[in-house]
């Protein structure tokens, strides 16, 4: 049986399917094989095609499946994206009409296929994935959120590194005239993360274009970003417009502004209290009870990374 389902930019808001039934979405497509047009493999796809990635729910890394979703209006009104104010509801507010046509990013350092590529050129060879994951913010809340993109580790071998490339630095959109957070001094701008090459390459990591079956917002980091599931969140870092291959540990926005509270590998550990409040515990947004957080936000598979280091070292 052939499912058509329309671009994320050709549907209407009372249009999206509703919650309640995303989650039986599963159930669903079981009894549908999903079927699609070469010529289609392009971001709106990656935008909309959640429930057409058979490969995505059969992956042993889609692991938060078990979880409760946080719904989709906490997920897109409680944000923290300090170009647009460092209050939670200043994304949604500030981000509505956040451009990102014509997307543009830039590949630099150590690589061999450098230079300048639309974010069409970027991703369309690779297919969409859904990927369900928890997301652990350094404040001790989290979400659980099904994010739509493609394993970063796609990208990079088609970028095709070069072997004295051992970190990758990321970089978010610098642009005042939308970002007005970016007239603050909260931070040295742009807005900079990086990974390790084997964090990069980690099946885990995802490069999103889109959650719950509809494209990213602005507050979400529209329209691309980093999804690293078992770091703490600023690390996830949004609107991406370049990057760089490196063979030294890149400078890192939180690190650099406050290193005693944030380390370059922000891998959550509850063994690791922030200098200002433990990590024990975190709340889930939309429950009451706090539950206790996990070593690694609880996947375990990427505890091989790290084998030998002193985590509370290197945190």
């Amino acid at each position: 049986m052939l499912i058509k389902i329309p671009r994320a930019s050709d549907c209407k808001e009372h249009e999206v399917t509703d919650e309640k039934l995303y989650h039986q979405r599963r159930a669903f497509m079981t009894h549908a094989v999903p079927t699609l047009a070469a010529a289609l493999v392009a971001p709106s796809l990656l935008l909309s095609a959640c429930n057409k990635s058979s490969n995505a729910s059969a992956s042993n890394t889609n692991a938060a499946t078990d979880d409760a979703l946080t719904p989709y209006e906490d997920v897109t009104t409680y944000n923290n994206f300090y170009e647009f104010g460092t209050d939670k509801s200043d994304p949604a507010r500030l981000a509505a009409n956040f451009k990102t046509q014509a997307w543009t990013l830039r590949v630099e350092g150590a690589v061999k296929n450098s230079g300048v590529y639309t974010l069409e050129d970027l991703i369309a060879k690779h297919p969409p994935q859904e990927r369900i994951y928890r997301l652990r913010c350094v404040e001790a809340w989290s979400m659980v959120i099904p994010w739509m993109g493609i394993p970063l580790g796609d990208l990079i071998k088609q970028l095709e590194p070069l072997s004295s490339a051992r970190f990758i630095q990321f970089e978010t959109l610098n642009d005042a005239s939308q970002m007005p957070g970016l007239n603050t001094s909260v931070l040295r701008w742009p807005y900079v993360e990086g990974l390790r090459m084997d964090e990069a390459l980690h099946p885990l990591t995802l490069l999103a274009t889109g959650l719950y079956g509809k494209s990213l917002l602005g507050q979400n980091g529209a329209p691309i970003r980093l999804v690293v599931p078992w770091k703490y969140g600023f690390k996830s870092i949004k609107s991406i417009v370049a990057m760089r291959f490196l063979p030294e540990q890149p400078v890192t926005a939180w690190n650099q502004n406050a290193p005693r509270e944030y380390g370059f590998y922000a891998n959550v550990n509850p063994n690791v209290d922030h200098p200002r409040w433990s990590q024990k515990k975190e709340r889930r947004i939309g429950e009451f009870q706090k539950r206790e957080t996990r070593l690694f936000n609880g996947y375990d598979e990427v505890a091989s990374l790290y084998s030998g280091m002193d985590l509370k070292t290197y945190f």
